[in-house]
C-alpha cells in the first residue's frame, strides 16, 4: 500500500481566521495565539523576530513574561499543525530561525495568497486581451473575500494588516469594475460604483470609473456632478485639487468626447457583452469601434490593454490652462476691437514669428481679466492648446517668477517628462522652442515685469499667439519683436456704469442715477475698486446707493503708490471701507494672508497664520472672496491681488503687534514643516528622520492616509513649498528653512522637481550657516551635491559632498556619514570609477552596521552587488545581493527587498540561468505591486521580458513588456518609447535569441540608475 504524506493545510484570513487539515477544521486557540499564527502566515515564509512578535501582539505594553508566553503559543501551534511529529523531533513546518520563527509555505495554502495569485493571473489575461477570462477569475476570487479580514485577531500587527488587506481588496474591486466597463457593462456597474464612491470619497480611481460608467449610460449631468462632489471633498478635506488623470477625464466629459462613449476594442476571447451608451443593453455593432486608433477609443483610467498591447497616449499633449472667463465681463469694446485687429492665428504675412499682443496699464485696471477674456474668444483657433502663467512681476514680496521656472512648467504641460527638462535657461528655452515648432498654441503671460522676463518665453516660429500683460510699457517687445501694444486706461464712464448694472441690476442703478455716477467717480473708474464696492452693495440690497457713496466720501484718503492725479479718488478708501465691513476673524485672516509667500494659498494652509480651525477657515475665505478682497483663481486655492496685498501689509503693520505677527508666521511654518514630515513618513517609512520642534497650537498639519494623497499634496504645493523654504530663510526662521528642505529632498527628487530641489537646498545651506548649525549645513551640502550629480556636474558634486562628509564626521553623525558615502558612491558609479564606488559603499556599510541600521546595511549590500554587475562579475553580485535579501526580510523592508530580488534576477540573467532569473523578477514584481510602486514594477517587468525572450519565449516576453509599457505610459515616463521599440523589434523578429543578453552586458539600455537612486534616497 502506498504511503501518503500529511494532508494539506489551508488557512483563511480574509474574514474570521480559520484553518483546515484536509476537510477537518482546526481549533486555533486563543486570540493571541491566532495573532502569532497570522503574523507568521502573512510574512510568507520570512523569519519574524521574537521582539517583533511581542510588539505585533501586545504593542508597547506587553504583559510580564511575554517572551515565555510567546514560546508557549509557538509550542501549541507546532502540536496543532504537525500532530504526527514525535516529541523531541524538530518541526519541519514552524521553524526556529536565529532569534525568531518562520512558517514554511510549501504544503500550506491561504486565501490571501490565492487571491493575490488570481489578481496577477487576471492581469496577464487582460494584457493578452482575454478580458472576459480575467473578469471571471477575479470575480471568483473576490467572492471568497469577507470583511473585515482577520476578524477577531488582536494586536497592532493585525490592525495594520487589516488596513493593508482592505486596501488590496479595494484595488481588486477597482480592477474588476474596470474590466466590467471594458466589456461594456457600464449600466450594471453604476450602483456598485456609487456605493464604493460614498464609502471612499477621497479615492480618485473610483471616481474616474464612476464618471465613465455614468457617461456611457447617458447620464452626463450626473457624471459632472459626481466630479464636482469629489473635487469639493478633496479640497475641503486635504486642500488639494484632483489629480491630472481625473481632471483630464473631466475635460473630456465637458467636451462631450465621443471616443469616451466606446469601450476599448476587444482582444481575442472577449465575449460581445457591451451595452449601448444611454440605450438598450444590446450589443454594439462592430463599426462603432474605432480600430484605427485603439489608444483613443474609450480609454479607461489606468492601463488599458487592447489586442494584447497596452493603450498609450498620443505623442502630443494638448494643454488647456486658461483661467475661467469672468461671467460678468463687460465693456472694453474699443480695446477688444483693437485686439481683434491682431492676427490671432499668428499667420502674418512676411514674418516667421508668432503674433504678440501686450496689454499694459495701472494696477487694478483689469489687464488680466481682459487678457483671459480675449484668450477665450480666440482659443478655438489654436488646436494644440493653451498655456497660462502668472509671472508675479510686481509681487510686493519680491517672489517674481524666473523665466526658467515658467518654461519648465510649460514643458511638462506640453508632454516633456520632468526629468528631461535640462538645466540652464538657454537649454530650457531651446527645448521649449523645439517643442512648439509646428504647433499652434495660445500663450498668456500674465503680470510680466519687463521684456527680459518675457523674451525666453516667446515661441521661435509662427503659428502661436502670445498675450502679455504688464504694468509697464514693454517697449523692447514692441521694438524688437513686433509686438502689438494695447494700453489699458480707466474704464469709460459708460463702461463703469455698465459694470454696476451687471453686478447690481439695472433697476437699482436707474433708481439712483446720481449716486451711481458718484460711486463711479469715487472708485476712479478702476475695475477692481468698482467690483469691491459692487460686491458690498450686492450683499446688502437694502442699502441705498446714495449712502454707499456718502460712506466712500467720508473715507476719502490716499494710497499714494496706486493713485494718480486724474483719478479723483483713492483706492485705499475703497479697500478700507470694504475691510471694515468684515467680521473680526475674516479681517484677521485678510491681514495675515500677507505672511504667506505665495504664489497661491490652500484653504488648509490659510488656517495656520489665522490661528483658526480648518473647518472655520472655509467660511472666512468665502467671506473674503465675497467681498472681492481675495481671488479664488482655481477651486480651493486663493490669491491676493497685488494692490490688496500691499494694503493688507499696511494693515498688519498697524494692527498686529510684532509678537502677533511672529506667532502667525511660526504657525504657518510649523504647519508646512509638520505636514511635509508626515508626507515623508507615509512615502518613505525607512527614510532618515530628524527631530522636529513641537507643533505650535493652531498650526494643525495635514495627515495622509496613503502615498497617493501625500504625493498629490506635494505636487499641488510644489511652488508654495519652494517659496516657503526661501521665505523662512529670508525671515530668519533658519531652523525651519533647512528642516523643511531636508524633509522635501528625497521626494522632490523622486517627482523630478530637481530645479526646485537645487534652490531649496541653496536656501537651506544659507539658513543653516546663518544659524551656525553644522548638521543642517551637512544635510544641505549633501542634498546640494547630489543635485549637481543629477545635472552631471561631477566636480561640484564631489566638492560639496566632501564638505558634508567632513561636517558629519566632526559632529559624530554616523547616519549622515553613511548616507553621504552612498551619494559619493553613486557619483563615482556614474563616472565608471567602480573602485572608488566600492570603497564608499564599504564605508557606508560599516557605519550602518555600527548603528544597527539593518535596512541601510542591506541596501548597501545590494548596491555593492549592482556595482559588481556593472563590473561583469555576476557571481560576486549574487553573494552580496543574497545577503541583502535576508537582512531586508528581517527588517521588513519590502521596497528594499524588491530591489535586491531584481538585482539577483539580473545577475542570474547574465549567467544564463534564465529560469532562476524569472523566479526572482516575479518575486520583485509581486513586492512592487504590493507597494504600488509602478515605476519600479515596470522596470522589473522589462527585465522579466528580457529573460523570457532570451530562451525564445516571445509570447511571455511580449506580455511582460506590454504590461511595462502600460505602467510607463500611464506615468508619462520617457522609457515608454524604449519599450515600444522593444515590442516592435520583437514582433518584427529582428533579433536573435542571444541578442538581448549581449546588449544587456555591454549597453545597459535599461534605466538602472533610477533604481539605484531610489534605494539611495530611501536610506
Amino acid at each position: 500500500m502506498e504511503e501518503t504524506g500529511p494532508e494539506q493545510l489551508r488557512f483563511s484570513l480574509l474574514g474570521p481566521m480559520r484553518a483546515w487539515r484536509g476537510t477537518a477544521e482546526l481549533e486555533l486557540g486563543s486570540p493571541q495565539q491566532r495573532a502569532v499564527l497570522a503574523m507568521l502566515l502573512l510574512r510568507r515564509g520570512h523569519a519574524v523576530g521574537v521582539a517583533d512578535l511581542v510588539d505585533g501582539i501586545w504593542g508597547t505594553e506587553p504583559p510580564p513574561g511575554a517572551v515565555s508566553v510567546l514560546r508557549t503559543y509557538i509550542s501549541r501551534l507546532r502540536r496543532l499543525l504537525e500532530p504526527e511529529r514525535a516529541p523531541g523531533q524538530p518541526s519541519h513546518l514552524l521553524l526556529s530561525v536565529r532569534e525568531g520563527y518562520a512558517l514554511r509555505t510549501d504544503g500550506v495554502s491561504s486565501d490571501v495568497a490565492e487571491c493575490k495569485e488570481a489578481v496577477t493571473l487576471a492581469e496577464r489575461h487582460r494584457a493578452a486581451g482575454e478580458v472576459a477570462a480575467a473578469l471571471r477569475l477575479l470575480s471568483t476570487a473576490l467572492a471568497a473575500w469577507e470583511s473585515p479580514a482577520l476578524a477577531g485577531v488582536p494586536g497592532p500587527y493585525a490592525e495594520i494588516s487589516r488596513t493593508e488587506l482592505a486596501e488590496r481588496h479595494l484595488g481588486a474591486l477597482e480592477f474588476r469594475l474596470r474590466l466590467e466597463l471594458e466589456l461594456g457593462r457600464h449600466k450594471a456597474a453604476v450602483p456598485e460604483l456609487l456605493a464604493l464612491r460614498d464609502a471612499h470619497p477621497l479615492r480618485e480611481t473610483l471616481s474616474e470609473l464612476l464618471l465613465v460608467a455614468l457617461y456611457r449610460s447617458g447620464r452626463q449631468a450626473e457624471a459632472l456632478e459626481a466630479y464636482a462632489r469629489t473635487r469639493r471633498t478633496l479640497v475641503d478635506e486635504l486642500g488639494v485639487e484632483p489629480g491630472p488623470s481625473l481632471r483630464a477625464l473631466h475635460a473630456r466629459l465637458l467636451a462631450g468626447d465621443p471616443d469616451l462613449l466606446r469601450p476599448p476594442p476587444r482582444g481575442p476571447g472577449v465575449e460581445d457583452e457591451r451595452e449601448r451608451p444611454g440605450g438598450p443593453d444590446e450589443a454594439a455593432s462592430a463599426d462603432e469601434v474605432d480600430t484605427a486608433a485603439p489608444h483613443r477609443t474609450g480609454t479607461l483610467p489606468g492601463p488599458t490593454p487592447g489586442d494584447g498591447a497596452p493603450a498609450r497616449r498620443g505623442a502630443t499633449v494638448r494643454p488647456s490652462q486658461l483661467p475661467a472667463d469672468l461671467a460678468t465681463f463687460t465693456g472694453r469694446r474699443a480695446e477688444l476691437a483693437q485686439a481683434s485687429a491682431l492676427p490671432a492665428d499668428g499667420d502674418r504675412a512676411g514674418t516667421a514669428a508668432s503674433a504678440i499682443g501686450v496689454i499694459d496699464g495701472m494696477a487694478g485696471a483689469g489687464k488680466s481679466t481682459l487678457a483671459v477674456h480675449w484668450a477665450h474668444r480666440v482659443a478655438h483657433r489654436f488646436p494644440d492648446g493653451s498655456l497660462y502663467v502668472d509671472l508675479h512681476g510686481y509681487d510686493p514680496g519680491g517672489a517674481r517668477m524666473d523665466p526658467g521656472e515658467a518654461i519648465a512648467t510649460f514643458l511638462v504641460a506640453l508632454g516633456v517628462a520632468p526629468h528631461d527638462v535640462p538645466e540652464g535657461l538657454d537649454a530650457q528655452a531651446a527645448l521649449y522652442r523645439s517643442v512648439l515648432a509646428d504647433r499652434r498654441v495660445l500663450i498668456v503671460l500674465d503680470n510680466a515685469r519687463d521684456t527680459e522676463q518675457v523674451r525666453p518665453l516667446l515661441p521661435g516660429a509662427s503659428g502661436c499667439l502670445v498675450i502679455v500683460t504688464s504694468r509697464s510699457r514693454l517697449t523692447g517687445l514692441v521694438a524688437q519683436h513686433g509686438a502689438y501694444p494695447l494700453t489699458l486706461g480707466l474704464l469709460s464712464a459708460e463702461d463703469a456704469r455698465e459694470l454696476l448694472v451687471q453686478r447690481l441690476g439695472g433697476d437699482r442703478v436707474d433708481a439712483e442715477p446720481e449716486a451711481a455716477d458718484a460711486i463711479v467717480d469715487l472708485c476712479a473708474r478702476l475695475p477692481l475698486a468698482l467690483a469691491i464696492v459692487a460686491a458690498r452693495a450686492a450683499h446688502h440690497p437694502g442699502f441705498r446707493l446714495a449712502d454707499i457713496a456718502a460712506e466712500l466720501r467720508r473715507d476719502h484718503g490716499s494710497l499714494d503708490a496706486f493713485a494718480g492725479q486724474e483719478t479723483g479718488s483713492d483706492v485705499r478708501a475703497v479697500f478700507s471701507w470694504s475691510y471694515r465691513a468684515l467680521s473680526p476673524e475674516a479681517a484677521g485672516l485678510f491681514r495675515r494672508l500677507t505672511l504667506h509667500p505665495g504664489p497661491a494659498i490652500a484653504a488648509a494652509t490659510a488656517a495656520a497664520p489665522a490661528g483658526v480651525p480648518r473647518r472655520r477657515v472655509r467660511a472666512l475665505l468665502s467671506e473674503l472672496t465675497g467681498a472681492n478682497l481675495l481671488i479664488e483663481r482655481v477651486p480651493g486655492r486663493f490669491v491676493l491681488h497685488d494692490l490688496l496685498r500691499a494694503y493688507a501689509r499696511e494693515l498688519i503693520a498697524k494692527e498686529d503687534s510684532p509678537q502677533e505677527r511672529e506667532a502667525a508666521q511660526l504657525r504657518l511654518l510649523d504647519h508646512c514643516l509638520h505636514t511635509a514630515d508626515h508626507a515623508s513618513a507615509v512615502l518613505g517609512p525607512f527614510d532618515e528622520r530628524i527631530p522636529l520642534p513641537p507643533c505650535t497650537p493652531g498650526s494643525e498639519p495635514l495627515r495622509f492616509d496613503d502615498g497617493r494623497q501625500a504625493t498629490a499634496w506635494l505636487r499641488t504645493e510644489r511652488h508654495v513649498l519652494r517659496a516657503i523654504v526661501e521665505y523662512a530663510a529670508d525671515q530668519g526662521h533658519y531652523d525651519h528653512a533647512w528642516r523643511i528642505a531636508f524633509t522635501l529632498d528625497p521626494h522632490f527628487d523622486r517627482l523630478g522637481y530637481r530645479h526646485d530641489l537645487m534652490e531649496i537646498n541653496k536656501a537651506a545651506l544659507h539658513a543653516a550657516r546663518a544659524l551656525g548649525d553644522p548638521i543642517g549645513q551637512a544635510h544641505a551640502l549633501r542634498g546640494l551635491g547630489f543635485c549637481h550629480t543629477r545635472f552631471d556636474h561631477p566636480d561640484e558634486a564631489v566638492r560639496l559632498m566632501d564638505q558634508a562628509l567632513e561636517l558629519f564626521r566632526q559632529a559624530g553623525d554616523a547616519l549622515g556619514q553613511a548616507r553621504t558615502h552612498r551619494c559619493l558612491a553613486h557619483q563615482a558609479d556614474r563616472l565608471g570609477r567602480y573602485d572608488d564606488s566600492l570603497d564608499h559603499y564599504v564605508q557606508a556599510g560599516e557605519l550602518y552596521q555600527s548603528l544597527g541600521h539593518r535596512s541601510g546595511e542591506a541596501g548597501i549590500l545590494n548596491d555593492i552587488g549592482w556595482t559588481y554587475i556593472r563590473l561583469d562579475a555576476p557571481e560576486h553580485a549574487l553573494e552580496h545581493c543574497a545577503k541583502s535579501v535576508s537582512l531586508l526580510q528581517q527588517a521588513g523592508d519590502l521596497n528594499g527587498e524588491a530591489a535586491a530580488q531584481d538585482s539577483i534576477g539580473w545577475a542570474q540573467h547574465l549567467l544564463g540561468r534564465y529560469d532562476a532569473a524569472v523566479e526572482r523578477f516575479e518575486a520583485a514584481i509581486g513586492l512592487y505591486r504590493e507597494l504600488d510602486n509602478r515605476y519600479m514594477e515596470a522596470d522589473t517587468l522589462r527585465h522579466l521580458g528580457d529573460s523570457h525572450r532570451a530562451v525564445g519565449d516571445h509570447e511571455s516576453a511580449r506580455t511582460a513588456w506590454a504590461a511595462a509599457l502600460a505602467l510607463l505610459a500611464e506615468g508619462g515616463h520617457a522609457e515608454a518609447d524604449e519599450v515600444r521599440q522593444d515590442l516592435r523589434e520583437l514582433d518584427a523578429g529582428e533579433r536573435g535569441p542571444g541578442a538581448a543578453d549581449a546588449r544587456d552586458r555591454t549597453g545597459y539600455r535599461r534605466p538602472r540608475s533610477a533604481n539605484a537612486t531610489f534605494r539611495l534616497r530611501r536610506a
